[in-house]
């Protein structure tokens, strides 16, 4: 079985070729590509990255900041692995929380998240985040009721649900979190919300408070969005419905 990792980049010298060098370590026995897609950095991220010649890392540039939800649409679309990770480039969720996450993943449930929102999960972040955190998500349970975390940068996908998903994709900003578990729901694919354990890097965030408010004022587009057929979910509906009559899945990865 082959895993893909994808980590978006935006200006993450400090910490990124230590990240891959720890996602290699623990994946050493499996078969990993690790997919980097630089969001317009002003640093030498690339240049580190590169320097270090790993064999199973592929980079992608954008050339210009175009947002994290389009550095991770990007990576999405070209993971070749069966099982498609999403992480942050500080591993502020350690990369053996992955275990975790693919007991639960099957053809019935092709989404596991992480999430700091459940009472089993360990999260040391500051208590201003925590609240914001909280705030923001009582708006994000009108797309996505039920889900406690919707934007904890850890998701296990199986690749073909992937596709569609993030092939569908319209924003590029921090709501792509929160609109693709939208599409997932409208779509009926199963999604599993799992207790993980979090750590806020010990460095400047590339996150601003005004981030949150921006975010949540994605909500309207993601609901305009819906409501105008722009995410073509009706066609995709059709294409699973007929193949579901020829050969049914519910196996376990």
């Amino acid at each position: 079985m082959k895993i893909s990792i994808v980590i978006p980049v935006f200006n993450e010298s400090q910490k990124i070729v230590e990240s891959i060098s720890t996602i290699n370590s623990f994946f050493k026995e499996e078969e990993v590509e690790v997919i980097i897609v630089d969001d317009g950095s002003s640093d030498n991220s690339v240049e580190l990255i590169n320097g270090c010649a790993f064999k199973n890392v592929e980079v992608i540039k954008l050339g210009i900041n175009q947002g994290k939800g389009m550095a991770v649409k990007t990576g999405m679309l070209a993971a070749s692995g069966d099982l498609i990770l999403l992480t942050d480039a500080d591993l502020s969720v350690p990369i053996v929380e992955f275990v975790k996450l693919k007991q639960y993943i099957t053809d019935e449930t092709p989404i596991v998240i992480g999430s700091r929102g459940l009472s089993d999960s360990n999260v040391n972040n500051s208590f201003l985040k925590v609240l914001l955190g909280k705030i923001g998500n009582l708006f994000i349970q009108i797309l996505v009721p039920g889900i406690q975390d919707s934007q904890c940068g850890f998701k296990l996908f199986l690749n073909k649900p992937a596709k569609i998903l993030f092939s569908r994709q319209k924003l590029s900003g921090f709501g792509f979190d929160f609109e693709i578990l939208f599409l997932a729901k409208k779509l009926n694919l199963g999604i599993k919300e799992l207790p993980i354990t979090w750590k806020s890097a010990d460095r400047k965030s590339s996150v601003k408070f005004y981030h949150y408010f921006l975010t949540l004022a994605e909500l309207f587009k993601v609901m305009y969005n819906a409501k105008t057929g722009k995410y073509n979910l009706s066609e995709v509906k059709e294409i699973e419905k007929a193949k579901s009559e020829v050969l049914p899945t519910n196996s376990h990865i």
